[in-house]
This record gives C-alpha cells, sequence and structure tokens, in this order.
C-alpha cells in the first residue's frame, strides 16, 4: 500500500466523511470511528496518518513528508486544535501573509488573534498547499483538494489567483472521483514499491551488527562489508527512488536501482550453507550481479521483480529469522496471481522420506518441464547441469537471440531449482552399481511451508516462476 497524509478538522461525522474518502481501498467499516481520536489511531496501523488541524498538519508536513507518499487536503481546517496552544510557525505565517502585530494589550490580543485565525480557515489549504508545492517541491499530482465547504472556496480560488498559480481541482468529499483517486493511489505498483524500499531500508539499519551474514560469502577480509559501509548502502537505497518519476524514465530507474542493490556481490563467491534458501538468494544475486555487468537483461524490470529482488537481497545478507517481516508482507501485495494456501500445500508434497528423498509424493512443481525447456534453448541435451548454471551459459552465449523476459523469468525459477538440488542419482551400493542401465536427473525434497516467510514468498512468486 501506499501511505497518505490526510488533513481534516471532521466539521462533520469522521464515520461518514472517512467512508466519503476511502471507502475505495477498505470494506472494513469498522476502522472508520465516529471519535476523531481513534480514527486517526486505527488509520494510522494501516499507512494513512490524520492531522486534526492547520497547524498539525504543518508541522507533520515540515518534520515528516518523507513518511507520506500522498496528501489529502482539506481547503477549510481549525488553524489550531481545541486545547492547543497556538505555535510559533502559526503566528509566523499570519505576521507574514495577513500583517497580524501581537498588541499589548492580552484582551485584544485574544480578540485579534480570534480573528486572524478565522481568516486563516478559510485559507488554510492555499497555504499548505503553496507551502508544500512552491516550499517543499512536493509533486502536485500526489496532492487531493477536496472540501464540503464551497462558500470557502472562493476565497481559496482568489488566493491562486492572487499568487498566479493555477487552480488545482477542488472535489467534494461525497464526489466519485475522491475514492477514484485514493484508490488509483493506494494500488500505485510504483508507489508501493517505493515506500517497501523505504520501510525495509530503515528497519535493517537498526539492526546489530551480529545479523549481517553477508560476509560469510566474502574470503578476502579486506573486502568485506563494513558496518559503516552498510549502513551508507542501506542509505543510498533508501533514498534512490523518487517520489514522483516520469513514467517512461521507470524502467531506468529499476535498472539504476538493481544495480546498487547487487553490486556488493561483485567480491562475494556463494557457498553452501545449512540454509538451502539462502543459498539460492545468494546465487540468484551472484548471477544478478554478473548480468547487470555484461548484459542488457535487466531493461523492463516491472516493480514487482525489484521488489523480488530486494527481499531475496536482504534475506542472503541479513539473519531476518523466519517470520515474514512488515516490509516484506507489504512487497508481496505487488504479486496479484497468488497461489491459495490450500493449494500450494498440495504444489510442494510429501517427502517420500527415502534417504535419496527424490521424486517426492505428489510434488507438483514443473521442474522437470522447465529444467527441460531451458536445456532445449542451450542446444546441450546431453550434459547434466545445474538449471542456474545452465541459465549463465545460456545468458553469456551471444550466439543465442533469447528473449530478457525469459533470463527474467529464469532468476524467480532459480529460486525453486537451487533449493530442490539437482543431481543425477547414484545408489552407494557398489554391487548395485554393477547392474545399473540409467542415470536419471532428478531434483530432491524440499519443503517450502517452513519458515513462514519462505511459504509466503514461495507461493506469492510461484505463478511469476511458472506461468
Amino acid at each position: 500500500m501506499s501511505y497518505f497524509l490526510w488533513i481534516e478538522d471532521f466539521e462533520n461525522s469522521p464515520k461518514v466523511t472517512a467512508t466519503e474518502v476511502l471507502g475505495g481501498i477498505t470494506a472494513n467499516e469498522q476502522l472508520f470511528s465516529d471519535n476523531k481520536q481513534q480514527l486517526k489511531r486505527d488509520l494510522k496501523a494501516h499507512g494513512i496518518y490524520i492531522e486534526l488541524s492547520f497547524q498539525d498538519g504543518l508541522g507533520f508536513i515540515r518534520q515528516n513528508l518523507n513518511q507520506i507518499d500522498y496528501i489529502i487536503l482539506d481547503i477549510d481546517l481549525a488553524a489550531y486544535s481545541k486545547g492547543d496552544n497556538i505555535n510559533a510557525d502559526v503566528l509566523a505565517l499570519l505576521e507574514i501573509f495577513q500583517d497580524y502585530k501581537k498588541p499589548a494589550d492580552e484582551i485584544e490580543e485574544e480578540r485579534l488573534l480570534n480573528e486572524e485565525c478565522a481568516k486563516l480557515k478559510a485559507l488554510a489549504g492555499y497555504y499548505l498547499y503553496t507551502e508544500l508545492v512552491v516550499e517543499l517541491g512536493f509533486p502536485k499530482q500526489h496532492i487531493l483538494f477536496c472540501s464540503n465547504h464551497g462558500e470557502n472556496s472562493v476565497s481559496t480560488r482568489d488566493a491562486f489567483k492572487a499568487a498566479k498559480i493555477a487552480l488545482p481541482t477542488i472535489y467534494e468529499k461525497s464526489a466519485a472521483e475522491v475514492q477514484e483517486w485514493v484508490k488509483a493511489r493506494h494500488e500505485n505498483p510504483y508507489s508501493r514499491l517505493r515506500r517497501g524500499i523505504i520501510e525495509g531500508c530503515k528497519y535493517l539499519k537498526i539492526l546489530t551488527e551480529d545479523k549481517l551474514r553477508f560476509n560469510g560469502f566474502i574470503k578476502d577480509p579486506e573486502k568485506q562489508i563494513s558496518p559503516a559501509d552498510l549502513h551508507d548502502y542501506l542509505e543510498v537505497l533508501e533514498n534512490f527512488l523518487p517520489l514522483s518519476p516520469c513514467d517512461s524514465k521507470s524502467s531506468n530507474l529499476y535498472k539504476l536501482f538493481i544495480r546498487i542493490l547487487a553490486h556488493e556481490w561483485e567480491a562475494a563467491e556463494p557457498k553452501q550453507v545449512s540454509q538451502k534458501e539462502r543459498y539460492a538468494f545468494a546465487w540468484i544475486m551472484k548471477i544478478t550481479r554478473n548480468w547487470l555487468a555484461h548484459s542488457k537483461v535487466f531493461e523492463q524490470l516491472t516493480p514487482q521483480d525489484v521488489a523480488y529482488l530486494f527481499i531475496v537481497n536482504m534475506r542472503a545478507m541479513f539473519d531476518l529469522g523466519h517470520e515474514l517481516l512488515p516490509y516484506e508482507k507489504h512487497f508481496l501485495t505487488l504479486f496479484k496471481d497468488v497461489v491459495s494456501v490450500e493449494d500450494f500445500n498440495n504444489k510442494v508434497g510429501d517427502n517420500a522420506k527415502r534417504k535419496d528423498d527424490r521424486n517426492p509424493t505428489a510434488r507438483n512443481i514443473p521442474l522437470i518441464e522447465n529444467y527441460g525447456l531451458l536445456l532445449s534453448k542451450t542446444g546441450n541435451t546431453w550434459q547434466a547441469i545445474n538449471f542456474h548454471d545452465a541459465l549463465n551459459n545460456l545468458q553469456k552465449n551471444k550466439d543465442k537471440d533469447i528473449d530478457n523476459a525469459f533470463f527474467i523469468k529464469g532468476l524467480y525459477q532459480s529460486f525453486w531449482f537451487l533449493t530442490s538440488s539437482g543431481g543425477v542419482y547414484i545408489p552407494e551400493n557398489k554391487e548395485q552399481l554393477k547392474t545399473f542401465a540409467v542415470l536419471n536427473y532428478q531434483f530432491k525434497y524440499f519443503d517450502y511451508r517452513q519458515p513462514n516467510y519462505l511459504f509466503e514468498l514461495a507461493r506469492h512468486i510461484y505463478n511469476r516462476s511458472f506461468s
């Protein structure tokens, strides 16, 4: 999901207003309380930050703008909430734009301040909009202007006209366009990807040093990554994608982002570790690093592809435990064609419980079919070879004209083949070898149901891997 700031004082029913504005992104009406503070608390857990006055909204904008992707802005707002005192920022604005001067008499001060705050109320949306767009460079296409106070729109229109700034469209909160705008931004793949990267890097930056496992793949101590370098690496990733890119440049941004993400794998050498999935993740990133340096495979990446590689990279570099992390859960919402829990359990099948654990019972993952397809493309059908090695060799073969999409899918498929450990089955008994007539290349059983994060990752990428 994308994150929103909604600046709204709820002069009418909070529940009704929230339903009008946000009803397109959730059918759970229990989230919409008629209590302002409860509504604010409940929606924050879903990435929607509510501020209830001009003063609070201005404070959020100046201090926490990097926490959100879009803004829903009321044009008519109370200067500050009941029980609060007016702060220095709002007083400064009144002095600059409304020529307010504090009188010596306290009674006169209270009267005059009330008058100026009433004037501000009608222009609150204008002031916040210009602060965002003019002062802070926030993209105007990420702001929705809406209000039920039609009588105040005249003041707002006049203010925009006087400032020679194009007036944004102002919608009634009950208008269908409002829900459509919010829903489209909430589901925007680029915004979801960018927000997941930001939240992921924030989480990873506060991990303790003992959670870093990446240096185990680097033999040369001088090339191992230091905590300071790791922090810089995550900082660059966190801030790389702009809030609002030109659509035609998104694919270039994705490629450059993956280049930075995979850069550290230049010095790494994946090796067998106790967790097969981590070995798989390491190889996927090593291949990615090599292809970035010598090919154009990554010219047409999608947000889903970038999210997948981010998850894989960080699981290879860090010990992140068994549970699906919030930022990973966020990324997986980008995958729409997801195998259900029941269907995926059926695809995994059961372990044959034999020592060689090949030919697992009822496994329904098309490994042999896709292994054969890859070998047919390489033309090398006489040699038993690991899937990822064959894929890498095919990519390096410039005589083969293979679509880039095949190699991107291969990075997904490598996850399944590396965890399933393909190989030639040979009986251990030497006497049996004397009568052993056929060598079969088979894939071992791997239980994708544990741990939890692996189960969720696997069932979300399954159709992207094999469809």
